[in-house]
């Protein structure tokens, strides 16, 4: 009989609830009762996603924020059974750049047993420290240098349940007032070394943040490429110009004209775009990183890749492809 496995978040999934919406899907399906696993405050998915795919599973359903997915993906990738969300998180962006329910808890669970199943591309980030120790970590929708690494190293769990995105307003200020910027080697694909000053470099495998707004208008899931983008404004005015072009790359994004138009809107300096299958980065002194908002202290070099379609992912049958 198909069997699903449910990894969970206790802190940030009502699993009363839980427990009985996957119930009636079990009985709905005929599946045998799922087998459930906890995650814990030292260990966010990577055991209980081993776990649960010991027993092999039909379907793993993964109930927590961006941070608990990005573990178990890791776990999961080129396991070649599906991963299923329950978007439980303050950002929850995977789920919004695959089109997935939010604040639907009866429809999330229905797509875990019922969707489709699509492969989307997997990140990997080869990472150093200052002390030469090595770690390497997947992840699947950005990682951050920079303002990003400062928000999740800065922004506690406890604001992030009670506010929201409204938590980063006080991390996001004190950045944009200091602007400071820092050096950068970098080369895309093995290519020519280049420099830059920044303040701060996203490595994206898709582009849509909260509120619709559009970091990254190329930057697809599933077409085997990482989107690096660098914020360079020039003072109060150069983050006034990246405010007001990623909010109307959000509201554009939404219809064929609209895209169209941003295809003809010239370039802005403050936001260098580039696309490629490796990218390799340096920095003269340490900075933060953070893995879809999960942080992983300082480094000073990275090597990211891309795993073309190497994890597979229930989504609703109208966001098949």
């Amino acid at each position: 009989m198909n069997r699903a496995a449910v990894v969970y978040n206790p802190v940030k999934v009502p699993l009363d609830r839980l427990r009985r919406v996957v119930g009636e899907q079990e009985t709905l399906h005929g599946w045998a009762k799922s087998v459930w696993y906890e995650t814990s405050g030292d260990d966010s998915g990577l055991q209980a996603a081993r776990d649960a795919l010991a027993h092999d599973p039909s379907v793993v359903i993964v109930a927590g924020g961006d941070g608990t997915v990005r573990t178990v993906a890791e776990a999961m990738h080129k396991s070649g059974t599906a991963l299923a969300l329950l978007p439980a998180g303050t950002g929850n962006l995977l789920a919004r750049n695959l089109g997935l329910p939010l604040n639907d808890l009866e429809r999330s669970v229905r797509v875990a047993f019922s969707g489709a199943t699509h492969a989307v591309d997997v990140a990997v980030a080869d990472m150093e420290n200052h002390e030469g120790q090595r770690s390497s970590h997947a992840f699947l929708v950005m990682a951050g240098i920079g303002l990003d690494a400062e928000m999740a190293e800065n922004t506690s769990a406890l604001a992030k349940k009670h506010l929201g995105w409204l938590a980063y307003v006080t991390p996001i200020a004190r950045s944009i007032v200091t602007n400071r910027l820092f050096h950068v080697d970098y080369r895309l694909d093995g290519g020519h070394v280049r420099s830059s000053h920044a303040h701060t470099i996203i490595v994206g495998n898709c582009g849509t943040l909260t509120g619709n707004m559009l970091l990254i208008p190329n930057a697809l899931l599933d077409d085997g490429l990482l989107d690096v983008v660098m914020l360079r404004p020039k003072g109060r005015f150069g983050w006034a110009g990246i405010g007001a072009r990623l909010t109307l790359q959000g509201i554009a994004h939404r219809s064929r004209f609209g895209r169209r138009m941003l295809q003809l809107a010239p370039d802005l300096r403050a936001l260098a775009y580039a696309q490629g299958r490796r990218f390799d980065v340096h920095f003269e002194t340490p900075h933060g990183v953070e893995l879809d908002g999960d942080s992983f202290g300082q480094i000073v070099r990275a090597r990211v890749t891309v795993r073309p379609g190497a994890l597979l992912v229930r989504v609703d049958e109208q966001s098949a492809r």
